[in-house]
């Protein structure tokens, strides 16, 4: 939505309502500290609470990074948003008449903003109709599947504001176009009904060309932090698929960046300095109904870095335990996880734990029969996420077996190579040398040695210098500069290059172009409108950046030949670029052959490296 130029009138009128503390509150963990309030700078990795805020002058400052400001900047800063979004933003929580400079843009500005307003009106007198409809008499499976299997009570239902809905083909469809007169477009918009598609035959005669999302299931409301309704989890009571239907993607839902629960859990969250991650929906019901209330659900999806981030807000420690199921899905979706967040946890930026319930069973089925003591000793005893990983490799495997042991140290070995520092490295590499020794002293010692060479070569990174001759470099400038040109000036294959440069596991290895793709990155987080011109605009601010990037803003009629063959020029281009990489890595296993030569069982595994490095050139030669 562009938003029009605000009145000056509304943003000194957003600046006297917004409280620092309160906006503050809601990102950093606060404490308060005589008349002012200190916590860990959200601006930088801060260590010790420099952080402070002034509720008197509404007013915050960090002593260690010098940022400050007043409510409006905190989270222009924070969230990388324009001014007008944030006013606009704290104007609806402070309840500011929005007016803008021109009658006609205030019209459409109030009812762009209408509609948003009407999507959470609807959906809250939807939740509301589902818990009235847990009630009645058709209800009945619904509440007794509830109390019964479930064993939540009253209060908890309530608390969660558990509903069902019936079975109707257009039950709610009538209630809230027919009854309540809202525009059948808006229902659609909130994802509560859906358009009949001209070859489906089996809904009732008479039916009027929508019916309802959600028909016989049990409903969960998902609710925003501001505690506001923005979408529902529907449960089957019967063996229809799927077992769970969630609402589509609306304008004011979005479920890779919610937490099931985080409105009613982050209070405890902070006070415990930990959140507790699990998979479905009754699982955190389950965990809240029996006292842990800093639980919390990643919505079915894998747990994105941005979802991580939200929970870090609330907590010091950056604690935080995933407790998924341990069948072979939940071990799959816990690596999941922690991909998405590994580089945080390398960095120390979370303190990540993995918590795997026995007996293969999920928190709700473990309460079942325990009590919530019970659970939070396992929580306590959670390994850290990297312990949890080295098990995961030993697990299940041989260790007497030549190729199951070499399997294990590999993955063993590419987990160490990542950690950043060398004094922990040190210590996993003894405790695995341990583990994969089995009691074996002298075993051990040979261990750690073939371990401490192959993490070295697990710590290779692509971006050094060392091993990269000069048409190496020529050939990466032309590559790289090709791909964010046709970036830039082709936003229909963005796409393309985002996924060429994922499925082939490529960086930009120069340091202006990583330094422009950095930008496009927090741009595009952003939702920039004029990517080129916003570009520009930062760049001015980088002198020395922007005479290597200048040529990439313009197009030539070689350049624009490109554009009309992206398809072809995005392949070529990456193709170079991991051609370049397979060499410099392949000089890098080299040198660690020769250093290697008396292990045999580590020169054959560098050898093992080299083949595969050159068979791949030759396939990107071809």
């Amino acid at each position: 939505m562009e938003i029009p130029r605000l009145h000056p009138d509304t943003i000194e009128q957003v600046k006297q309502r917004a409280d620092i503390v309160d906006v503050v509150s809601e990102h950093v963990v606060l404490r308060k500290q005589g008349k002012d309030f200190v916590g860990l700078c959200p601006f930088h990795e801060d260590k010790s609470p420099s952080f402070s805020v002034s509720p008197s002058k509404q007013f915050y400052y960090c002593f260690s990074c010098g940022a400050g400001g007043n409510a409006v900047k905190f989270l222009m800063e924070l969230g990388k948003r324009s001014f007008s979004e944030v006013v606009l933003d704290l104007a609806r929580r402070y309840q500011v008449s929005v007016q803008t400079l021109k009658v006609e843009e205030r019209q459409e500005f109030q009812r762009q903003l209408s509609v948003r307003e009407q999507l959470y009106e609807i959906l809250a007198l939807t939740a509301q109709f589902y818990q009235h409809a847990l009630k009645q008499p058709a209800g009945h499976a619904a509440l007794e599947y509830l109390t019964e299997k479930r064993h939540l009570s009253q209060e908890t239902i309530q608390q969660f504001q558990l509903g069902y809905a019936p079975g109707g083909w257009e039950t709610l469809f009538g209630y809230l176009v027919e009854q309540k007169h809202y525009p059948v477009e808006l229902v659609e918009k909130a994802g509560l009904i859906v358009p009949r598609k001209s070859e489906e035959t089996e809904t009732p005669k008479g039916f009027r060309g929508y019916y309802d999302r959600f028909r016989d299931r049990l409903m969960i409301p998902i609710q925003d932090l501001q505690g506001r309704v923005i979408g529902f989890g529907g449960r089957t009571l019967t063996d229809e698929q799927p077992k769970y239907l969630n609402s589509p993607e609306t304008d004011v839902f979005d479920k890779s960046k919610l937490l099931f629960g985080l409105d009613k859990a982050r209070a405890t969250i902070a006070k415990q300095d930990q959140a507790v991650v699990v998979e479905g929906y009754f699982d955190v019901i389950a965990l809240h109904a029996v006292g842990i209330t800093n639980a919390v659900a990643s919505m079915g999806t894998a747990l994105s870095v941005h979802q991580v981030r939200q929970l870090l807000r609330y907590t010091e420690s950056k604690r935080i335990v995933l407790n998924f199921d341990t069948d072979r899905a939940g071990n799959q979706a816990a690596e999941r996880a922690i991909g998405e967040v590994a580089t945080l946890a390398y960095q120390g930026e979370v303190q990540l734990r993995i918590l795997n319930i026995p007996a293969g069973k999920d928190p709700d089925e473990f309460l079942q029969s325990h009590a919530s003591a019970d659970y939070q000793q396992l929580l306590d005893q959670a390994p850290l996420w990297l312990d949890w990983q080295i098990q995961q490799a030993i697990a299940g495997q041989d260790l007497a077996q030549a190729d199951q042991f070499q399997q294990s140290v590999q993955t063993i070995a590419k987990l160490l190579g990542n950690l950043p520092n060398a004094t922990l490295r040190t210590h996993y590499i003894h405790h695995c040398a341990e583990l994969l020794s089995q009691g074996n002293a002298r075993l051990t010692l040979q261990l750690e040695e073939t371990l401490r060479l192959q993490v070295r070569g697990e710590r290779w990174h692509g971006r050094s210098q060392r091993w990269q001759t000069t048409s190496d470099r020529s050939l990466l400038e032309e590559s790289e500069a090709q791909l964010l040109r046709l970036y830039l000036h082709a936003p229909q294959h963005r796409a393309a290059i985002v996924e060429a440069l994922d499925s082939r596991d490529l960086e930009f290895s120069l340091s202006h172009h990583r330094f422009l793709w950095r930008q496009v990155l927090d741009l595009e987080d952003a939702s920039s409108s004029d990517l080129i011109s916003d570009l520009q605009d930062r760049c001015i601010e980088h002198p020395r950046e922007m005479t290597q990037l200048y040529p990439l803003f313009q197009l030539d009629e070689k350049t624009k030949r490109d554009i009309l063959r992206a398809p072809l020029a995005i392949r070529a281009a990456t193709a170079s670029m991991e051609r370049v990489m397979c060499d410099k890595r392949c000089r890098h296993f080299q040198e660690l052959w020769a250093d290697s030569s008396a292990i045999a069982e580590l020169s054959e595994y560098y050898q093992e490296k080299i083949y595969h490095e050159k068979r791949r050139m030759a396939e990107l030669d071809r």
